[in-house]
């Protein structure tokens, strides 16, 4: 399995500036090659190209950083099949271990040690008829559901999807993320205490300390 390959964009160190882990020094492991195409993407220089490396030296690039944390991101890592056997060798590897995925891909095989940060679309991605709800009872304690909040709309659908699935004391975290550009920050912090709602704002703190340079 040393001998797998996979399509990859970049690995890079850097802080991570999303989700449970924010502010710790990561590994970003960022595969190539996304089936969707979110009107808001920030990564679409992952859609084409990349590097063919194996795992084995996938893997050594990454001891090379000596992280605790590393993230594995896209692009939809998860189109890729051998990004099921990357997360196991991580883990196996001792490394603390989340995964980025839009939740258009089944998370099921995803091995159990990994943080599964799942991004449900909303309406204003343009690609919500995508999210595959299967997925939703598969998560635990141990994952996440983000929200891209574009709009009120978008925050209004996003509100009455975390009670319909049940996420809040079900998933680990809860995240809702205003559009980098689209929606004020300061607007979705104030409606999230308004509402009183138990779920965790969240800026992208590369974006605010690197100017949304790709490979932050």
């Amino acid at each position: 399995m040393a001998d797998a390959s996979l399509r990859i964009t970049e690995i890079f160190y850097s802080l991570q500036g999303e989700a449970r882990t924010v502010g710790f020094p990561t590994v970003f492991v960022r595969l190539t090659g996304c089936p969707l195409r979110c009107q808001y993407c920030d990564s679409e220089y992952a859609f084409f190209g990349g590097e063919r490396m194996t795992l084995k030296d996938i893997l050594e690039k990454v001891k090379s950083y000596s992280p605790r944390y590393v993230c594995v991101t896209g692009g939809e890592p998860l189109a890729q099949p051998n990004c099921l056997p990357l997360l196991t060798a991580l883990c196996d590897e001792g490394y603390d271990v989340s995964l980025e995925t839009s939740g258009a891909m089944p998370v099921g095989d995803v091995d159990a040690r990994v943080s599964r940060v799942v991004d449900l679309k909303t309406p204003a991605s343009g690609e919500s008829s995508r999210n595959l709800y299967d997925n939703m009872p598969i998560l635990g304690a141990n994952d996440q559901v983000k929200f891209v909040i574009c709009d009120r709309q978008d925050y209004e659908w996003a509100r009455l999807k975390v009670d319909e699935l049940g996420l809040v004391g079900r998933v680990g975290e809860v995240l809702f993320s205003p559009s980098f550009g689209q929606i004020s920050q300061r607007e979705l912090a104030d409606w999230i205490v308004s509402d009183n709602l138990p779920v965790r704002y969240q800026l992208q703190l590369h974006k605010i300390l690197w100017d949304d340079a790709p490979g932050y």
